[in-house]
């Protein structure tokens, strides 16, 4: 592992990344690979870059394959890196070491997620042996990897398992910690043994710490030791949190220009987050120390009339401002806020500074128009840096409007809107950022309710949106191009985003063609913003139908695709075409919108995509741009070609090439991507004739087990090869590709916990697509690979799956196929098997079917007990009533039973694209194209009514049964049994 620095600082190199991964991979199956990378991680006379990428690595493998199936890595491993990840992070200590020790940090997040305390029993020990009575270096150490183990139970729902875990830590870490946090807030309050300003930094970031671990201690419940110290700590005459809020030492404040918090300002954003979750869980708390009315005083004092205008106090003003909201919303404190006076003082003090533009954020917009964007667009949540200080002051005027304050509220910042509205009228040019501060309040006090998917969905009644639109928004929205200033107009087209749905239809649509002609702006983000609101107002929804049809836009689809894909193609770089995920989300709207209305035009839309993802494929960076480009083809193609199969050559003439580029290049964020369109592609060819050979040529390759060791490719190949089973499974019998298909089910799929649910997928489509007499070969080993899965490693999902499975193949309406099929196959394995399968595994699974699949196993349990000659032998037959009464007990909700209601093939799936878009990304180990989904065939489409179906085999059973039938019934429950009977006499079925 001598070459492991090199292969590190290769794989930084975009050039050299993918060999140099490769390599690593080979080296981290090796046994010592993980203590032998951490040792180089915390070697000081390594390259920093080193040491930096070996973090990063080290953490990705806690994230990415400490539970790994198919390479594990050994127990032995594990306990020796868990025994050197606390003394590294306090070799980490020192300041410069601080990026580095943040990485290693989350490796010990991770993998104490997963091991403590089971398996890494001794790591709290670990910590609290380390803490030093003076050395702030080693307690910063620690306390950062405390914190990032404690920090995930914010997260976490209520569990008895969590809150043992929470004891654990308690019992063990609560007393050093208060101990700890005394000293410290002493130290930095007193400067008590604090000799330079280095001393004051370190133990100050301590102090930073200990406030973000009482977060953490009180983010489920409150600790008794913690209650019992409430006033120590809340109390207004000398609580460390007030004292805490009021310190602001010369020594840590940073330069005016710096854009980093300092550690006060850390702080004092800590604490009042810490205020703010009292305020919301534990406000009874808080009445016996009258701390809300001292940290309002507090934030009052600190942030009014604009005192601290820095970038670096943005996090501190904003969450300042957020406490605010927090505590006009919780209702137990109208006399704070119910005066006349004091609304007025608040909002001119606090808000009308806080919502003013100020010169940070005008060069933003012009030098870094994305994270202007992103800041723009960000929702206000606590505990996140996101939030704007006008989003928070936005939020408290809010709080205001919702909370009975209303006509006030709106009658003070009405003032304040008219003001700024007169003047700009007065100097249009200097006085431009006045107009905008009036329409940010407007929309502030406007909105009662909405969400980032679909805008303001309840407003202030006292508000007239649309008037006040028409007055004074749509001017700048159809002002030619520098004629007002830019931020202007982006006001202007973020008006129409915001409320979109308080305008109707047709409102809409006449103003859609001012925002195309925006698309065409020199400026980033006016044209930004145009294709969002572009895409928001195309996926509008009324009564859970699309407002807008391919109708609406058959004229200005090509035109609409014509100025994004120019705005994108634009860019000089793999990474700058990708960089505005923004513009090809819209892309794919218009599409989705636009439909079959592109036939004409889809030849040079599709070359245009194609070219894109050509570039992009050089150098892949934004997994958002990449799964709308990738549901753009898919999209284009289902609409197209779904209709106009002769276009279906032409697509495969020009994704053939480039998805083959893909694949021998092993570019794995794609990969997924090209099997679910080649997916896509093969359905769409004509059942009647033979697929073409270029998909025949690639079957081999997908056989082959490197491409099954990618984990996110496997849903994407299981889509694939279902499609070649429903279309060419003759061929594949016929080249033996089926036991293919079959072995790797066999050897990969079902053996796995997390892939076990693709591998009964695709033996459904084995079965489903297979003749029985080639079946034959293959249904005994395959039962034989779940029998031994179910007995080395059974899951309840696995079991579940199982069950579902075996009823599946019952409940198939194929020649050669059913219960018998399936018991004769379980019992040729071992006589009597087939009961110590029904019993304890089948049988409990019928009542814990979910709605999806109650009709497949109702018809399966149908099967079994009505259409089978082995049921009814022994020793099956003993099960016989048990089973039944599971069966009459799941027809107890008939409504789950009824068929879905019938979507439309061109809409399956389009639904979910906004879902998918939130989860995209190259974290996760898979992205679903929405685009590329098919409608589920029914597999029992042959029972309309499963009841019905109950019914007419029940009585073709005791017909030819005769009194052994109501033999059998009457061994059963006959509370359940007699009442299903009646009832199903009445509706003409009795026996």
């Amino acid at each position: 592992m001598s070459d492991l620095p090199n292969l590190l600082l290769a794989s930084l190199n975009p050039s050299t990344r993918k060999q140099a991964e490769q390599n690593l991979t080979a080296y981290s199956i090796q046994q010592g690979f993980l203590t032998h990378l951490l040792r180089l991680v915390i070697d000081q006379s390594q390259e920093r870059a080193v040491r930096q990428a070996g973090s990063i690595y080290l953490k990705n493998i806690a994230k990415l394959r400490w539970e790994e199936e198919d390479q594990p890595i050994a127990e032995q491993d594990k306990a020796s890196l868990r025994s050197e990840l606390v003394p590294a992070m306090l070799a980490l200590s020192r300041p410069e070491d601080k990026a580095i020790r943040a990485q290693v940090a989350e490796a010990v997040s991770l993998v104490a997620e997963l091991d403590f305390p089971t398996k890494w029993p001794d790591l709290i020990d670990q910590l609290v042996q380390s803490l030093s009575p003076t050395d702030y270096n080693i307690n910063t150490g620690v306390l950062h990897t405390a914190h990032s183990i404690f920090r995930q139970w914010r997260a976490h729902v209520r569990s008895d398992e969590l809150f043992t875990e929470i004891n654990l830590v308690f019992s063990k870490f609560m007393t050093p910690f208060l101990q700890l946090f005394r000293q410290t807030a002493q130290a930095c309050l007193t400067k008590t043994n604090i000799n330079s300003v280095s001393d004051y930094n370190i133990t100050a970031q301590s102090m930073a710490l200990l406030v973000e671990i009482y977060h953490d201690f009180t983010c489920q419940d409150i600790p008794p030791a913690i209650e019992d110290s409430h006033m120590e700590f809340f109390g207004t005459n000398g609580g460390w949190f007030p004292a805490l809020m009021s310190w602001d030492p010369p020594e840590l404040k940073t330069d005016p220009d710096e854009v980093t918090p300092s550690l006060p300002s850390q702080i004092k954003t800590g604490i009042l987050e810490i205020v703010e979750l009292f305020t919301k869980l534990y406000p009874e708390q808080l009445q016996l120390s009258n701390a809300v009315e001292t940290f309002v005083a507090g934030v009052w004092s600190l942030i009014g009339s604009n005192r601290l205008p820095g970038i670096a106090d943005d996090s501190l003003v904003s969450q300042s401002l957020r406490f605010i909201s927090t505590a006009i919303r919780s209702g137990m404190y109208q006399a704070l806020f119910a005066e006349r006076p004091t609304i007025s003082s608040l909002v001119e003090g606090v808000l009308i500074p806080n919502v003013a533009l100020r010169e940070h954020d005008v060069e933003q917009f012009e030098d870094d128009p994305l994270e202007f964007i992103r800041l723009d667009l960000a929702l206000s949540t606590v505990g996140t840096d996101v939030a704007t200080r006008r989003q928070a002051a936005a939020d408290v005027l809010q709080a205001l409007v919702s909370t009975g304050h209303e006509a006030i509220t709106t009658e003070i910042v009405g003032t304040w809107i008219s003001s700024g509205l007169q003047q700009y009228e007065s100097n249009k040019a200097e006085n431009w950022k006045s107009k905008d501060s009036a329409i940010y309040l407007l929309t502030a006090v406007a909105t009662r309710g909405g969400t980032t998917q679909l805008g303001v969905t309840s407003t202030n009644a006292l508000v007239d949106v649309v008037k006040f639109f028409s007055d004074h928004v749509f001017q700048d929205l159809q002002a030619a191009p520098g004629s007002v200033h830019a931020i202007l107009q982006v006001d202007a087209i973020r008006f129409l985003y915001t409320f979109r749905n308080q305008l109707t239809k047709e409102q809409l649509l006449s103003v859609l063609p001012l925002l195309a002609g925006h698309l065409k702006s020199d400026n980033y983000v006016t044209y930004t913003y145009a294709a969002i609101t572009i895409d928001r107002v195309l996926a509008l929804k009324q009564n859970n139908q699309l407002v807008f049809a391919q109708a609406d836009i058959r004229e200005s689809a090509v035109t609409l695709l014509d100025a994004l894909l120019k705005k994108i193609e634009s860019a000089n770089s793999p990474q700058k075409l990708a960089e505005n995920d923004h513009m090809m989300k819209c892309v794919m709207r218009v599409i989705a919108t636009a439909r079959q209305t592109l036939t004409p035009a889809y030849q040079e839309i599709l070359q245009r995509l194609v070219a894109i993802l050509a570039t992009i494929s050089q150098n892949p960076s934004n997994p958002k741009f990449d799964q709308y480009i990738f549901e753009s083809i898919s999209i284009l193609m289902r609409f197209v070609a779904g209709s106009s199969r002769d276009t279906m050559p032409t697509f495969e003439q020009l994704l053939f090439p480039q998805f083959t580029n893909i694949i021998q290049n092993d570019i794995d964020q794609y990969i997924p991507y090209v099997f679910q369109i080649l997916a896509q592609m093969l359905e769409l060819q004509p059942q009647s004739s033979p697929i073409p050979e270029q998909y025949r040529n690639l079957l081999p390759f997908l056989l082959t087990p490197a491409v099954w060791q990618q984990k996110g490719s496997i849903p994407g190949l299981v889509k694939l090869l279902k499609a070649y089973l429903g279309r060419d499974s003759q061929q594949m019998v016929a080249s033996g590709q089926v036991g293919s298909v079959v072995g790797v089910v066999q050897q990969r799929l079902i053996p796995s916990k997390q892939n076990d649910v693709w591998g009964f997928e695709l033996v459904q489509a084995v079965v489903l697509s297979v003749p029985p007499e080639n079946l034959n070969t293959f249904f005994k080993p395959i039962i034989l690979s779940m029998l031994t899965r179910l007995q080395t490693s059974k899951t309840d999902n696995f079991v579940f799956l199982f069950s579902k499975f075996l009823l599946f193949v019952m409940a198939l309406n194929i020649e050669g196929l059913g219960p018998d099929y399936v018991i004769g196959t379980v019992e040729s394995i071992q006589s009597g098997l087939w009961s110590q399968i029904l019993n304890p595994f089948v049988i409990p699974q019928i009542l814990k079917t979910p709605y999806k699949d109650r009709k497949l196993v109702a018809v399966g349990v149908t099967r079994l007990l009505f259409q089978s000659k082995y049921s009814i032998q022994p020793p099956q037959v003993q099960s016989w009533p048990t089973c039944l009464t599971a069966l009459i007990k799941l027809f107890g909700e008939p409504q789950y039973l009824a068929p879905p209601k019938a979507e439309d093939d061109q809409l399956v799936g389009l639904t979910e694209i906004d879902y998918e878009e939130q989860t995209a990304g190259y974290q996760a180990a898979y992205s679903r194209l929405a685009g590329s989904a098919s409608a589920d065939v029914d597999p029992v489409g042959y029972v309309s009514d499963p009841q019905q179906f109950l019914g007419q085999k029940m009585v073709e059973f005791a017909q030819s049964q005769g009194p052994a039938a109501k033999e059998l019934l009457s061994k059963g429950d006959m509370q359940v049994i007699q009442p299903f009977l009646r009832s199903m006499a009445a509706a003409g079925y009795s026996i």
